[in-house]
């Protein structure tokens, strides 16, 4: 990993976005949950379930959190790899570049939740996590970015979606039949433990053939980055951006009827509906920030978006609310069924306190 001074002319939005993603990865499934812990209530019983995934079909606000993280990844990559396009001598640096990259998110994906640190190799899982997926779609849509033709990615775009979709219901698998997209019998699983074998992860979620949905969702925001770069007039770019997530949002509901959305195989329905929120978010953000320059509320969230990585990793690694338990246990007799919220704040304090001071320092950690 690199530590890199903060770039001037960014967008700051996309910043603030990835803030605003990580800060419920970090903090509003704990929360949540925790406010319903101690409160009870039929509303916050709702909040809590907002936040959470579901068993298998439909989709809830918790499940915009991963395709987010990817669309953000795709929405930077227009501005990071511009040179390549320009100058194709700089091509043998650019896989370097990949190929780094790539090994390090897998690296921190082993890490945060494939049991590298357990030293166990029967623990271990080849392909397990969020970093693991965005290593995939961002090579994939770098690639596509450096080689390929505006109209040639949005074919590349149908032909992940399409392909992938006929992948689930088309193949016979061994012993079942034909697939589904059924928790058990989907030719996307199937592919995983044949792949994996031991080293599978063992629950419902599929990683190999669900690369080509990585790859589409992350494609979904390099076209959003593409926009903003090249398309001067700003409040254009918040229309079209509209536009885009009303186009996307409507084809997966209306896919839905016959190709269910899907979290944990990432159905191409799940990659329309998710895309069309993630467009939605990015119009609103970039109007708010970049057009309206309403930045003094954005400083919060962008102290964490400026460091994601970090506070991905160190929030998987480091038990916070349980380091703030150590600190505020005295409370615990006073606050009853409200302390595990208690400790919740206390650790995510005790992370922003982390990124503040990097963030103040010009720290930022790249991968």
């Amino acid at each position: 990993m690199l530590t890199d001074s903060i770039i001037e002319d960014r967008i700051h939005s996309i910043d603030i976005l990835r803030g605003f993603d990580m800060l419920m990865i970090v903090l509003a499934d704990q929360f949540f949950s925790k406010l319903h812990q101690g409160a009870g209530f039929d509303f916050t019983a709702a909040l809590a379930q907002q936040f959470s995934h579901p068993e298998w079909l439909g989709f809830r606000f918790y499940d915009i959190i991963m395709p987010l993280f990817l669309f953000v990844v795709g929405a930077v990559i227009p501005f990071s790899m511009s040179k390549y396009t320009q100058n194709s001598d700089n091509r043998k640096s650019l896989y370097l570049k990949l190929l780094r990259r790539f090994f390090l998110l897998f690296l921190l994906g082993w890490i945060v939740q494939g049991n590298l640190l357990e030293l166990d190799i029967s623990k271990f899982k080849i392909f397990s996590n969020t970093l693991q997926a965005i290593a995939v779609g961002y090579v994939f849509t770098t690639i596509a970015y450096v080689y390929l033709k505006p109209n040639h990615r949005h074919l590349l775009f149908v032909g992940c979606l399409s392909t992938y979709a006929l992948l689930l219901v088309l193949p016979v698998i061994p012993e079942t039949g034909r697939s589904t997209l059924s928790p058990n019998t989907n030719f996307a699983l199937y592919v995983d433990h044949l792949v994996f074998g031991s080293f599978d992860d063992g629950t419902q979620y599929t990683w190999f053939l669900s690369g080509l949905g990585f790859t589409a969702t992350t494609l979904s925001g390099l076209f959003a980055g593409v926009l903003i770069k090249n398309q001067k007039d700003k409040s254009k770019v918040v229309k079209t951006l509209l536009i885009y997530g009303a186009i996307a949002l409507s084809l997966g509901l209306l896919g839905n009827t016959f190709h269910p959305v899907v979290k944990k195989i990432w159905s191409s329905t799940f990659v329309l509906v998710s895309s069309g929120i993630c467009y939605f978010l990015m119009a609103i953000f970039y109007w708010a920030i970049d057009v309206k320059k309403q930045f003094k509320w954005a400083f919060f969230p962008k102290v964490i978006g400026m460091n994601a990585i970090t506070a991905y990793v160190i929030t998987h690694v480091l038990p916070f609310p349980k380091i703030a338990g150590f600190i505020l246990f005295g409370l615990a007799p006073y606050t009853g069924n409200y302390y595990g919220l208690i400790t919740v704040i206390g650790g995510f304090g005790l992370l922003y306190l982390l990124l503040w001071y990097m963030y103040k320092n010009k720290t930022f950690i790249k991968v």
